[in-house]
């Protein structure tokens, strides 16, 4: 029973610690040049659209499709597949969008490449076009979480204000702490 104790003292002690040093990581500021990789991140997303995905660092092959479709689906090559390599990709793309790219649910770790399929229509044509649109908004969705917005003003100075609020709050207790701690040392004089 007494290692058990023991062992939920400690956790919660390294929990406290550990909070503590979140507290201080999620308040502390990016860089300036951590401010420019958003900013120009910010930047490219805004500017991003399917039209500005090169198509030939993209590999689109054609295969059966599957479902519905009677004998257009059995001789027709319209399911449209396609494969994009990461190395011709990342470079194109900002730094921040990486990780969640390779996180992405269209990664395949043994090619190295993020690969869409579409089988929506019956036409080739559209199929790619369609693989297209999905790799736009799967960079566009990835994008959206990964670049913080831009903080306005008004929200900095709210931000300053509770920062203050809480160090003050913080130095109070100490006081009072060190107030409770002081009267317990009195004056040990003998009468």
């Amino acid at each position: 029973m007494l290692r058990v104790r023991s062992s939920i003292a400690k956790w919660s002690c390294n929990r406290r610690i550990l909070g503590v040093a979140q507290l201080r990581y999620a308040s502390s500021r990016p860089t300036s040049d951590e401010e420019e990789n958003i900013g120009a991140a910010r930047k490219w997303l805004d500017q991003f659209n399917p039209d500005t995905i090169p198509k030939n660092i993209c590999e689109v092959t054609f295969s059966r499709a599957s479902g519905p479709g009677g004998q257009n689906v059995n001789k027709t090559n319209s399911k449209a597949t396609l494969r994009v390599p990461l190395d011709t990709l990342l470079p194109r793309i900002p730094l921040l969008l990486h990780p969640a790219i390779r996180a992405s649910r269209f990664y395949a770790a043994k090619s190295d490449s993020l690969v869409l399929q579409a089988d929506d229509s019956r036409k080739q044509s559209d199929n790619s076009h369609a693989c297209f649109t999905k790799l736009n908004q799967l960079i566009t969705e990835v994008g959206q979480p990964a670049v913080p917005g831009e903080t306005s003003a008004e929200q900095r100075r709210r931000m300053k204000s509770l920062e203050e609020a809480q160090n003050s709050s913080r130095l109070k207790t100490k006081k009072l702490h060190s107030l409770k701690k002081s009267s317990r040392r009195g004056s040990h004089s003998d009468f």
